[in-house]
Formats: structure tokens, C-alpha cells, sequence
């Protein structure tokens, strides 16, 4: 079941990686991934309807993992459309347009996430009580929930899954807000790899980065593994100058990865050789 699940979340990268390889136009690649993943949780909706659990573990990693990786970008992307309807290139006004997309962000999650008990559940990576949050039927009504959970198919959600789904979708708006203003940045100052102070960028994936810096924490490379991953990543955007958004998040999802795990270390190692044999 989990080679399933891997391959699920395959398809959502391949689809991604294809349209980044397209000439589509924001709104239209926006539009393709809300077609696709919609149609995808369709599908798996209807083959867990039929097939259900073969046991609780693939339940729980379901829920916590696959399908609110499906429903936060689908979030993410339905949000994409509005904005880039607006497009504020045309005004000139990109820079206070996204910023002001960041404060909403901000209160956002501080009504809705930050001041939960699951929030800091879910972000600092405990699973003592993923049986039930991830676990269909286990519901506490008593508690008081949202609204909107009376119009969802209680036979596919366990109502937590919405959350982390949210939590996905407001990293990746977060992302792309930043990401925004960094380019125009880019375009008015002409920088380059290497700026004329002498600066540098990463020019990998992020999830390359954060790869590495799980690694070298791993392995205790930096002050003998005593340096925190939190302090270790913000050292690396400052060198790089980049954001590198919730790293555990990330760091979660590529224990789901199609194929070897260590991708990007395992190209260093490749790429290094080559180099090597190169020098001889």
C-alpha cells in the first residue's frame, strides 16, 4: 500500500514537473493541476468506497499524508487562479500586492492554526495521537468543530486531514508570495548567481537543500549535531539567500518519494565521481 501511495504522489510531481517544462501561463497551468487533482481524489474517493483499509496503519498514513498532500495543493492551486486573475503585473503593483497576500496569510493561520493544540501536534512530527486524527468515525463532536465539516463525506475525511491540508496549502501560498517578490526583486536589481557583493544563491531545488541539511544534521557534521534543524536552515537561506518554508514538511514528504529516498545526495555522490574521474 505505501508503493501506492508513493506512486500517487508521483504522478502529482510528474504533472508538475511537466507543466514547469510548458509554455502555460500561470492561470493555465493552475488550472490544469485543480482538473487533475480533483479528478484524482475522485478516483481514490470511489476505490476506498469499495475497498476500504487493509489495515489501520495505511488508514492513518492515508489521512495524514496522501490525500491532504492532494487537497493542499488543490487548495493551493484553486488559490492561484483568483490571484493571477487579477494579475497585478499590469500595475506595477506586485510588491504590495503579495505583501499585503502575507499579512492576510499571517492572520490567517494565527485564527485558524497557530492556536490549536493539533497545529503543534501535526508540526512538531508527533504521531502518539495519529489513531485518532487519521482514523475514520473518531470524531468528538463535543468539542465543536468547523461548519463546514457537516457537508463533507464523513465516509472519506477524519476532518484533521482538512487541517493539514490547510497547513500545506498556507506553506505553499506562503512560498509563492515570497517567491513573487523575490523575482520582481531580481528584475529590478539584474542579479545574478553571483552578485557583485559577492553573495551567492542556490540554484538547486529546495528540497535538494533541505536533503542536505537533514544530512549533514544526521550525521552530525555541524558543531558535532548540537546545531538544531532550525538553526542549521536559517543559516543556509542566509548564505543562499533563499525561503525555505516549513523544512519538516518537505522533510516528511520524501520519506514518500517513488524510488531512492536520498535523491540528491546520491546525485553529489554520482556527480562527484564523475568529477573525480575527470581529474585522474
Amino acid at each position: 500500500m505505501k508503493q501506492l501511495y508513493k506512486n500517487i504522489l508521483l504522478s502529482i510531481e510528474q504533472q508538475e514537473k511537466n507543466l514547469e517544462r510548458s509554455t502555460k501561463s500561470t492561470i493555465e497551468e493552475a488550472y490544469h493541476m485543480v482538473s487533475f487533482l480533483r479528478q484524482l481524489l475522485s478516483d481514490l474517493k470511489t476505490q476506498i468506497a469499495k475497498n476500504g483499509f487493509a489495515r489501520a496503519d495505511d488508514e492513518v498514513v492515508f489521512f495524514k499524508t496522501v490525500k491532504p498532500e492532494i487537497l493542499g495543493k488543490l487548495i493551493y492551486y484553486n488559490k492561484l487562479v483568483r490571484l493571477e486573475v487579477i494579475n497585478p503585473e499590469l500595475y506595477d503593483l506586485v510588491q504590495a500586492y503579495y505583501s499585503e497576500q502575507i499579512k492576510l496569510l499571517n492572520k490567517e493561520y494565527k485564527k485558524h492554526l497557530e492556536s490549536s493544540d493539533f497545529y503543534w501536534y501535526y508540526r512538531s512530527g508527533r504521531c502518539d495521537k495519529d489513531n485518532s486524527y487519521f482514523r475514520l468515525g473518531n470524531i468528538n463532536f463535543f468539542d465543536g468543530v468547523d461548519s463546514f465539516f457537516f457537508e463533507v463525506d464523513i465516509e472519506f475525511s477524519t476532518y484533521y486531514d482538512y487541517k493539514v491540508a490547510q497547513i500545506i496549502a498556507m506553506d505553499l501560498l506562503f512560498s509563492y508570495y515570497l517567491s513573487k517578490i523575490s523575482q520582481k526583486d531580481s528584475n529590478n536589481t539584474g542579479s545574478s548567481p553571483m552578485s557583485e557583493n559577492g553573495s551567492f544563491s542556490w540554484t538547486d531545488s529546495k528540497n535538494a537543500l533541505i536533503e542536505l541539511i537533514y544530512a549533514l544534521h544526521a550525521a552530525g557534521s555541524v558543531s558535532n549535531g548540537r546545531a538544531g534543524l532550525r538553526k542549521m536552515s536559517k543559516l543556509f537561506e542566509e548564505v543562499f539567500e533563499i525561503k525555505l518554508g516549513d523544512i519538516h514538511h518537505a522533510f516528511h514528504q520524501m520519506k514518500f518519494r517513488a524510488g531512492e529516498k536520498t535523491s540528491y545526495l546520491l546525485f553529489l555522490k554520482s556527480s562527484l565521481e564523475q568529477y573525480m574521474d575527470r581529474e585522474l
